[in-house]
């Protein structure tokens, strides 16, 4: 960028006028900073404000620009100027400062955990007579100190240079069922080139084995005839989809935008270019061999809700029991077979309710006189299925009860005899049927064949390997080979997993993703759905694999920073090839050379900043964030010499904890006044360097807050949030070199909505911190 020219500009409306001594947060930019810029204005965010600051960055020269003013998650578009040309900082003066301190200076710092109330009470006039807002110490010194380390950020920041790159706009589509099939369709329309394959002859998956598929239009009552043909052949005729059956995926490797896919087929090998990759390969039913207490594998007449399909389809229709040929008249479903249980599948694979009602109405269909009866612990027909279960009620041939099966035994004729307890009348019933049907869950097609059990597969698998650090590095342990994609990443050949082998991602906010960047799951790989919400699963994972290619062709972040231009940079002639970054990268973009060295993918990153953290050689940076810049702003809060006025840090996600902070200003919560709060991408960009260096300097004490981890994780870097918790176990050594309590470096997890627990947690870590005593390196 051209030379440096800063310039601060500070609202002083909302309230803030009315706080703080603006003019003194101005003199600190004019003669602790030398700014020359330096303005103050009523409602900054209106017409007149932004003109202001975009006539000085015309006219005067300004690229670099604090706004101190409100929270950075409102009011954004009013303060967008161009990130490739400018560097943009927001203070937020409002929500984290004015909106949750105390007004006034006969305010005590103890008021701030007094309640809203009291609060309200003591912020009233005494005095009719208008008089100068008088200003809290406490409030004043947080706003200068926000104020330093705003100025002092965008000081260190340059605009970020995107790697800008040429790519290959074709999706590899994997998997030809109907998830796959209106992946392919729906990329196609968008203009983009498909490469479709399917292990199998031929494509239509599950949804080709089908008698009768469920509803799938409104009012969602009756069953249909599969409509799978059609999307078949509308994928064969369309000119941009090219499609491989008998197909296997044998490496993947490269970056979004850039990956090089090697497919064989009929027993020779291809490389296709592409740039991204949408992976639809489905489910498995869950293994009855494994349910033998509910006799399957004993009585030939219990089969599983998948045989029961087959027979349909065999019969047009009509059931004929396995054991002699005759139709099934008296047909009983036992829900759950398998499901919800901890030594089998500990989910719920939601579809089987729904698959049971509808095979129901295959016994009755087929016979007027025939009888279904199903026996469940709860039935689960989500939306507009509902309707489909009334429907099924409504049935006179179809029985349902809740109810546990005790007993299942087989008479002289081979009919099955079923005992039921618990049923909603509390009494005891007891059903004989022609067969049994197992409604036996569904398994994602990412578990491995070489895992026995689901519950096995957590998220400490990475790929198909588990890694273990020990004293001698990282040791992988391969407990299976690799299942479809065959990734040439060194975290693995295979998606990690969450839960059960189902791929990990940030469910909630971002279902289609990954922890591959550029790779989306769609469809019951990723969770059980029916056909027709698989099929709109594909429509989504398409319009994300296009969007990685889009944004990675910019040199642009997908999400969830997404657009961020800036990318790690690695000073490489420092590195000792400790292999931290490569381990800790929640993502996998980094891989290695031979001798260790990291190797950057550079689209595959999201820009989270968990390696610049891991890095113990500090070369790890961002132009816009790096540890340098967090290490310079708290070095910017001034640290008094009295005692009752503690500094204290709070590193913040900004994710989860910086809007939690926003919501508890928008409540007037209010705060403990001696904290300074930093903003970090994600907390696992945290250096232990920068612990040392402020403790040093008199700060009293780190606290750490962000996503919640582990099991119900909410980090939007998947893991980030915990790697910090993991680098925090190894500050012991530091704080006992310093002669410091370990306990003055604390982490809390905290959900965005638990905003209202943010006054407890910070005045218990004071309290905590005062218990202590002052940190004896204040004053030197």
């Amino acid at each position: 960028m051209a030379d440096p020219k800063l310039g601060v500009y500070i609202c002083s409306d909302c309230g803030i006028g009315g706080a703080l001594d603006i003019e003194a947060l101005e003199n600190i930019a004019k003669n602790q900073y030398r700014v020359e810029n330096v303005q103050s204005v009523p409602f900054l965010c209106s017409q007149e404000g932004t003109q202001m600051i975009k006539d000085e960055i015309n006219n005067q020269g300004v690229n670099k620009i604090v706004i101190a003013a409100c929270s950075p998650r409102v009011h954004y578009d009013e303060f967008d100027f161009d990130p490739s040309k400018y560097v943009t900082e927001r203070v937020n003066l409002r929500e984290h400062v004015v909106w949750s301190q105390m007004g006034g200076a006969e305010e005590a710092p103890e008021a701030a955990a007094e309640a809203p109330a009291a609060a309200a009470a003591a912020a009233a006039p005494v005095e009719a007579e208008p008089a100068a807002p008088a200003v809290n110490e406490f409030t004043q010194e947080m706003a200068e100190d926000h104020l330093r380390m705003g100025i002092v950020r965008a000081q260190k920041s340059e605009p970020p240079e995107p790697a800008i790159m040429d790519v290959e706009k074709t999706v590899l589509v994997i998997g030809g069922g109907a998830t796959g099939l209106n992946t392919a369709l729906e990329s196609a329309k968008a203009g983009y080139k498909v490469i479709l394959t399917e292990k199998e002859a031929e494509l239509g998956g599950w949804a080709r084995k089908m008698y009768k598929i469920l509803p799938d239009k409104a009012p969602f009552e009756d069953v249909k005839a599969p409509n799978i043909d059609e999307k078949i052949a509308a994928v064969q005729a369309h000119e941009n989809i090219t499609v491989l059956t008998g197909a296997n995926i044998d490496r993947i490797e490269g970056m979004p935008g850039q990956y090089d896919a090697t497919i064989s087929q009929n027993g020779s090998a291809n490389t296709h270019r592409i740039g991204s990759v949408v992976l639809a390969i489905g489910w498995k039913p869950y293994d009855a061999k494994k349910l033998d207490n509910l006799g399957y594998g004993e009585f030939k007449n219990v089969v599983t809700n998948v045989e029961m399909e087959s027979m349909a389809v065999a019969g047009s229709g009509s059931i004929a029991r396995p054991s002699d040929g005759k139709q099934a008249k008296r047909v009983a479903f036992l829900q759950c077979a398998g499901q919800r249980d901890p030594e089998h599948l500990p989910y719920c694979s939601s579809v089987c309710c729904m698959t049971s009602l509808k095979q129901a109405l295959y016994v009755t269909e087929s016979d007027a006189d025939a009888n279904a009866f199903i026996i469940y612990k709860d039935m689960r027909t989500p939306g507009l299925y509902e309707n489909f279960y009334k429907a099924a009620q409504n049935n006179p041939g179809v029985m349902l009860t809740k109810g546990e099966v005790t007993s299942i035994t087989e008479d002289g004729t081979g009919n099955i005899v079923l005992e039921i307890d618990n049923t909603i009348l509390g009494e005891k019933v007891r059903v004989e049927a022609d067969m049994l049907v197992l409604a036996t869950g569904m398994v994602t097609n990412m578990l491995p064949e070489g895992v026995e059990k689901v519950t096995d597969m957590t998220p400490e698998y990475i790929g198909q390997w588990k890694e273990t650090e020990t004293q001698d590095g990282i040791i992988k342990e391969v407990i299976a080979d690799p299942v479809a994609l065959n990734l040439a990443y060194r975290q693995g050949p295979e998606l990690p997993y969450l839960k059960y082998g189902f791929p990990d991602s940030h469910f909630v906010c971002f279902p289609y993703e990954t922890r591959r960047t550029g790779i989306y799951t769609a469809g019951a790989v990723r969770a059980p759905m029916t056909a027709l919400q698989s099929a709109n699963d594909g429509v989504g994972a398409a319009l994300k694999a296009i969007q990685s290619v889009e944004l990675a062709a910019q040199g642009k972040a997908v999400h969830p920073r997404s657009g961020d231009e800036s990318f790690p940079e690695i000073n490489f002639t420092n590195c000792t090839q400790c292999r931290r970054c490569t381990v800790e990268c929640p993502f996998g973009v980094l891989d290695e050379e031979e001798n260790g060295t990291p190797k950057t993918n550079t689209s595959r990153c999201r820009r989270c900043g968990t390696c610049m953290g891991a890095c113990p050689q500090r070369i790890i940076s961002f132009k816009n964030y790096s540890v340098g810049m967090i290490a310079d702003q708290m070095k910017a809060i001034k640290v008094p010499e009295e005692d009752s006025k503690p500094r204290i840090i709070a590193l913040i996600c900004e994710n989860d904890a910086y809007p939690a902070l926003d919501i508890a200003g928008l409540n007037r919560i209010k705060t403990n006044p001696f904290y300074r709060f930093i903003t970090m991408r994600c907390l696992g960009g945290t250096n232990l360097v920068w612990i040392a260096d402020a403790l040093s300097a008199g700060i009293e004490g780190f606290l750490l807050i962000g996503c919640r981890f582990d099991d119900d994780y909410q980090c939007h870097f998947i893991k980030g949030s915990k790697a910090a918790n993991e680098r925090l176990g190894k500050v012991q050594e530091t704080l006992s070199r310093l002669m410091l309590e370990s306990e003055r470096v604390q982490q809390v997890q905290l959900a965005m909505n638990e905003w209202d627990q943010l006054p407890k947690i910070m005045n218990d870590f004071a309290d905590q911190l005062k218990e202590f005593g002052p940190n004896p390196f204040k004053g030197f």
